[in-house]
């Protein structure tokens, strides 16, 4: 029997594996088995236990792996990248995966590829070769890629890159991100229905905000997370829907600003979590996406959604031209948010083109993984040169 792995640690991972994993499972018989295996934040209750979201949507999980994700400080997300080491090395140690299949960027995913690499199971890495120069995910993304045999980017110029970092053109694919399938082909809430799920009524104007940790950046995260509040305030004819951040260093304190200072503005509602088809809902029907979130760059413009992008974290990732790029002080982002509120944008964003594929992403990497499985998968690769002129 052939047997391979998809690995999640995150909402955000979660609902972009989504399509692929019905995809995968769609092969699932005597002979091949797909198996989910969940870990991270999704089982802990600080970030909203997620898990139970997968459960919802139908998707059956295989395994459940306890890891820290306390993040304070960068001395704890380096013991939590050392107990994921250990973890994944013993399940690897005791099940010998064909291939595991990784999205990303994050730290836990890392220490999963190495896991993998050190028990010498084939890597396929999805979200390879973006870029993201405020956020220490850059480094992570492209180490992944190195372990990688098989490599599924989400646009031409990410394929690109994944070429220039010595793969082998043959085993890197751009056939659009999983995250337009779902936008494009999933299931989606009535907006009387999402909102009512949020406890606002049918006819507000609101928006959708995430405001993640630049992890390269020094500076004062809640100053930054107070800018932030600021400058939604100044909308009192604006809901803000606030989910709150993921689980690199800093997040804790984002969230913990969150809930301190949420009663003292009325249009703002904090969430844990949304849930894959929850959020995707509000996004269709919301006034705009805020905050420096990779949603915003690569699913809001999907939905012809204004985007406004908070600083740094994702600078270097492709865009659309309804991404409003701006500063981190009260005064960019109050700019930024009119501007995405206006005629002018709202017309804008009517023709703008989305740089993620068309939405078939997932059943051509399906089909791709199961053909390269029966061909087989090498761990000695070749480095591919590429000419350099100087």
């Amino acid at each position: 029997m052939k047997r391979i792995a998809v690995i999640t640690a995150t909402r955000a991972e979660y609902g972009l594996l989504f399509p692929l994993i019905k995809e995968l499972r769609k092969y699932e018989n005597s002979k091949f088995v797909v198996e989910l295996i969940v870990t991270g934040t999704h089982l802990t209750e600080e970030y909203g236990k997620t898990k139970e979201n997968i459960i919802n949507d139908g998707i059956r999980i295989d395994q459940e792996i306890h890891i820290p994700v306390k993040s304070d400080s960068r001395l704890d997300i380096a013991n939590n990248q050392a107990e994921t080491l250990r973890k994944f090395a013993q399940l690897f140690n005791d099940i010998q995966y064909d291939a595991v299949v990784i999205l990303g960027d994050r730290y836990e995913m890392l220490m999963v590829a190495v896991a993998a690499t050190d028990m010498h199971i084939p890597i396929i890495h999805l979200y390879g070769g973006d870029t993201t120069e405020g956020a220490m995910d850059e480094c992570i993304r492209h180490s992944i890629t190195k372990m990688s045999y098989l490599h599924f980017a989400t646009n031409e110029e990410s394929r690109r890159r994944i070429i220039q970092m010595g793969e082998n053109p043959k085993r890197v694919f751009n056939y659009g991100a999983t995250g337009t399938d779902n936008i494009l082909k999933s299931e989606k809430l009535t907006k009387k229905e999402a909102l009512a799920s949020v406890g606002l009524p049918y006819d507000c104007k609101y928006a959708v905000c995430t405001y993640h940790p630049v992890t390269l950046e020094e500076g004062n995260i809640e100053l930054l997370i107070m800018n932030f509040l600021k400058a939604l305030s100044y909308f009192d004819d604006v809901q803000f829907i606030i989910t709150k951040s993921n689980a690199d260093q800093g997040g804790m304190l984002i969230n913990r600003v969150l809930e301190r200072e949420a009663g003292n503005f009325s249009n703002i509602h904090i969430f844990s979590s949304l849930g894959r088809k929850r959020y995707l809902s509000l996004i269709k029907y919301s006034e705009a996406v805020i905050g420096n979130s990779s949603s915003g760059i690569m699913e809001a413009p999907v939905f012809h959604i204004p985007t406004v992008n908070i600083g740094d974290r994702q600078k270097g990732r492709s865009q659309s031209e309804s991404i409003i790029n701006c500063d981190t002080d009260v005064h960019s982002i109050v700019e930024a948010i009119k501007y995405a509120l206006s005629d002018e944008m709202k017309m804008l964003c009517c023709h703008v083109q989305n740089p993620y594929g068309d939405g078939s992403a997932s059943p051509k990497i399906a089909k791709k993984i199961m053909e390269t499985l029966q061909t087989g998968m090498k761990l000695k690769k070749e480095f591919y040169n590429i000419e350099i002129n100087d």
